[in-house]
C-alpha cells in the first residue's frame, strides 16, 4: 500500500467512515465520491502535482475531505486556523503556497496575507451534505486530478522551531501510507473500531492516529470541532467510541473535570492513547483508574509520519514511563560520535524505517547535522531496556546542564506531580552565575500548598542538584496549539515577567 487514497479504498462502501457528533455521516463510499470530486476541482483551477495547497479549516468533514483531494491532486499543507497575519505571511511564503483554503467569510488573517498570484479558495459543506468548493479564479472544466504516486509529496508540516526557525518536513505518499497502516496494526484497529478525534487536523497526531489509521482499518472517525472537556463523553457515548489519543494535556483536562466515577461514554472503551508529549506515570495511573481503560503511551514525530513506538495493548505489557517498543520502524540509541550504544546507555534516539521523511525541504544544514549512517537523529535523548522499551529523557536541547551536571527536567515533573496539591509541573533551567544554568519549576496547583511544601517534598525524592530552587506558583503554563510543553519558551515567559 503506497498511497492515502489506497488507504481511503479499504473501507467498505457502506460503511461510515467520518461521524460529527450531533451532525451527518459519511459513509466510505461518500467519502471517495467527495474526495475525487474536490481534487479534481482543485485540478480545474490550475493546481497540480508539486503545488502546496494551504489548508486553513476548523476540525470538520470538510478538512479531512480537502486534505486528501489535495494531497491528491497536489501537496496538502494544512495550517493552524488560530495564527496571526503575520504568522500566516511566513508559513504561506515558507511553504511557496500557491493556494488557500478557507471556509466561507472566515481565515480572514490567511486571506490577508496570501501571496499575490495564489488562489483564493472557498470550501463549504451544501444542504445536501457534499463539500463544494467556490473562487473567482479561472476553471478548465474539462480537468481531472491524476493520481498520486508513491513518491510524490503529499503533506508539507513544519516542526514547531522550539529553538530555531521551523523547517519543513515533506511527507510523502508512501510515508504516509505506511504510517496508518503501522498505527492500525499497533492496535489491533477493525471495522468495529471508532476513533474520537480530539486533535487537530493540522497536526501530524490527528491526520494520521486518528483520522488515517482509522481509514485504513476500515472503522469511522468522530469529528467534533475542537477538543472540548465538557462535551468530550457525551460525544463518546452518543457514537460508542472504543479508543481516543491525544496529548497529556487533554488527558488532565478531562481528570480534572472527573469526580473518581467512570464516565458515561467509557464503556467501550479498549484503549486510551497517549503521544506528542510525555505522559506522567501519576496521569496515567489515574487515567486507568477512573476511565477503566489500558492507557497506552507512544512516541511520534513529524518526521516519522507519527508513530515510532508504542506500549503494546493487554496482555502485552505496559510499561509506565516508557513509550512502549518500536512499531514498524527501528529504533536505536547513539552517541554524539555516532556510534550505537548498548541497552541502558543514555544518548540520542535515531531511527530508520519507510516513514521516515528522505530530508528536509530546502534545509542543507539541518539535513547534515539530523542524518547519520542512514539514522535520524531525533534530538531526543533517552534509552533502551534488555527488552527494548523506550525510555525518553528529554529534548537534548532541553537538558538543564548544572555546573557540568545534566539534568532531565522530566524527572522533577514527575516527582512534584507526585504531590496531592500539584496539577500539572514543568521544569526548566534558568540563569546562573556560578553553576551556568539552576533549576526551576513552573507549578499550577489543584488544591493549597506553598513553595516551601513543594521544595521540601522535592528534596525528600530528588539529590540536592535537582531540587528546583525557584519555583513559579501560575495560573496556567504556555502550551503550542496542540498541547505541547516548549520549556525554553515557558522559561522566557516566565523570566521576562
Amino acid at each position: 500500500m503506497n498511497t492515502l487514497n489506497e488507504v481511503l479504498g479499504r473501507g467498505d462502501k457502506g460503511a461510515t467512515a467520518i461521524a460529527v457528533p450531533g451532525g451527518p455521516r459519511l459513509t466510505y463510499g461518500q467519502l471517495r465520491e467527495q474526495v475525487e470530486a474536490a481534487a479534481d476541482g482543485l485540478a480545474q483551477l490550475g493546481l497540480g502535482r508539486g503545488r502546496r495547497i494551504a489548508l486553513v479549516l476548523p476540525n470538520s468533514v470538510e478538512t479531512i475531505v480537502l486534505f486528501l483531494a489535495a494531497a491528491t491532486t497536489g501537496t496538502a499543507a494544512p495550517l493552524n486556523h488560530a495564527y496571526k497575519e503575520e504568522e500566516f505571511r511566513f508559513y504561506l511564503e515558507d511553504t511557496e503556497a500557491t493556494a488557500l483554503v478557507v471556509p466561507p467569510g472566515g481565515g480572514e488573517a490567511a486571506r490577508r496575507a496570501l501571496p499575490a498570484g495564489a488562489v483564493l479558495v472557498e470550501a463549504a459543506t451544501d444542504a445536501a451534505g457534499r463539500v463544494v468548493l467556490e473562487s473567482s479564479s479561472p476553471r478548465a472544466g474539462s480537468r481531472t486530478a491524476s493520481a498520486a504516486g508513491a513518491d510524490d509529496v503529499a503533506l508539507v508540516l513544519h516542526t514547531s522551531g522550539t529553538t530555531s526557525r521551523p523547517k519543513l518536513v515533506p511527507l510523502r505518499q508512501r510515508n504516509l501510507a505506511f504510517s496508518a497502516e503501522n498505527i492500525a496494526r499497533t492496535y489491533n484497529l477493525g471495522a468495529d473500531d471508532v476513533a474520537l478525534c480530539v486533535m487537530p487536523l493540522f497536526h501530524i497526531h490527528g491526520l494520521m492516529a486518528s483520522t488515517m489509521a482509522t481509514f485504513w482499518s476500515g472503522g469511522t472517525v468522530v469529528v467534533p470541532p475542537a477538543f472540548d472537556a465538557m462535551t468530550f463523553w457525551p460525544a463518546a457515548a452518543e457514537h460508542g467510541a472504543t479508543w481516543y489519543s491525544a496529548v497529556p494535556t487533554m488527558h488532565q483536562m478531562l481528570l480534572l473535570r472527573n469526580r473518581g466515577e467512570r464516565p458515561h461514554g467509557a464503556e467501550r472503551l479498549r484503549f486510551i492513547r497517549s503521544s506528542s508529549s510525555a505522559l506522567a506515570p501519576e496521569v496515567m495511573r489515574q487515567l486507568e483508574s477512573r476511565f477503566g481503560a489500558p492507557v497506552l503511551e507512544a512516541y511520534g514525530m513529524t518526521e516519522a509520519s507519527h508513530q515510532m513506538a508504542s506500549n503494546p495493548l493487554p496482555p502485552g505489557e505496559r510499561r509506565a514511563g516508557t513509550v512502549g517498543v518500536e512499531t514498524g520502524i527501528r529504533i536505536a540509541v547513539m552517541d554524539e560520535r555516532g556510534n550505537v550504544l548498548a541497552p541502558y546507555a543514555h544518548g540520542e534516539v535515531v531511527i530508520q524505517g519507510p516513514s521516515i521523511i528522505d530530508a528536509y525541504a530546502n534545509n542543507t544544514d539541518a539535513n547534515a547535522k539530523s542524518f547519520t549512517d542512514g539514522w535520524f537523529r531525533t534530538g531526543d535523548l533517552g534509552f533502551l531496556d534488555g527488552d527494548g522499551y523506550l525510555s525518553l529523557v528529554g529534548r537534548l536541547k532541553e537538558m538543564i546542564n548544572r555546573g557540568g551536571e545534566k539534568i532531565a527536567p522530566r524527572e522533577i515533573d514527575d516527582v512534584l506531580l507526585q504531590h496531592p496539591a500539584v496539577a500539572e509541573a514543568v521544569a526548566f533551567g534558568i540563569p546562573h552565575a556560578a553553576w551556568g544554568e539552576e533549576v526551576a519549576a513552573a507549578v499550577v496547583l489543584k488544591s493549597p500548598a506553598t513553595e516551601k511544601e513543594l521544595v521540601a517534598f522535592a528534596r525528600e525524592r530528588l539529590a540536592d542538584h535537582k531540587v528546583p530552587k525557584k519555583l513559579y506558583l501560575v495560573e496556567k503554563i504556555p502550551r503550542t496549539a496542540t498541547g505541547k510543553i516548549q520549556r525554553r519558551s515557558v522559561a522566557d515567559a516566565l523570566l521576562a515577567r
